[in-house]
């Protein structure tokens, strides 16, 4: 499911035309495990692809952001940044098309915790948040994950 997710993704991409549409590449075999853990929830129950397509645009829009996109292909690092706003924002919109409200702010800690842990030079700590987030997206949260997200976000006075 999660290559189908990236491979739809690429489309839409294309479908948008203009210079981000132009950067759309194949994915081919890019590992794609956030959107397949989101629609593996029993929230996505009925909607697996579109789970997993949106959480993949919001997952590619952190990689063009801060890490190696697998979607979007272009050297213009000012392109990148747009093009990753702009996937944020797909995603996002996605989400509350279907109406999953408590899943868009899921995914909203997700982007502002993988920001801060980008800032603070803690990239394991953006991607437990990615770990943790996408399954929330899919099976709702939990005391423990809602715990790991008051200390990620209190990481930044503890490293002082």
């Amino acid at each position: 499911m999660s290559e189908r997710a990236l491979a739809g993704l690429a489309a839409e991409v294309r479908a948008m035309g203009g210079l981000l549409g132009a950067t759309a590449a194949e994915p081919g075999e890019a590992p794609a495990p956030h959107g397949a853990a989101a629609a593996g929830g029993e929230r996505a129950v009925g909607r697996e692809a579109e789970y997993a397509l949106l959480v993949e645009a919001i997952r590619e829009g952190y990689e063009l952001h801060y890490g190696a996109p697998r979607v979007v292909d272009t050297p213009d690092a000012d392109l990148a940044l747009l093009a990753g706003d702009r996937l944020y924002a797909l995603g996002l919109a996605r989400l509350a098309e279907l109406g999953d409200l408590d899943a868009v702010a899921e995914l909203a800690d997700v982007i502002s915790l993988g920001a801060q842990a980008q800032a603070e030079g803690r990239p394991a700590m953006a991607e437990a948040a990615w770990d943790s987030g996408a399954r929330a997206v899919g099976a709702g949260t939990t005391p423990g994950h809602e715990a790991d997200k008051a200390a990620w976000r209190g990481a930044e006075d503890r490293a002082r």
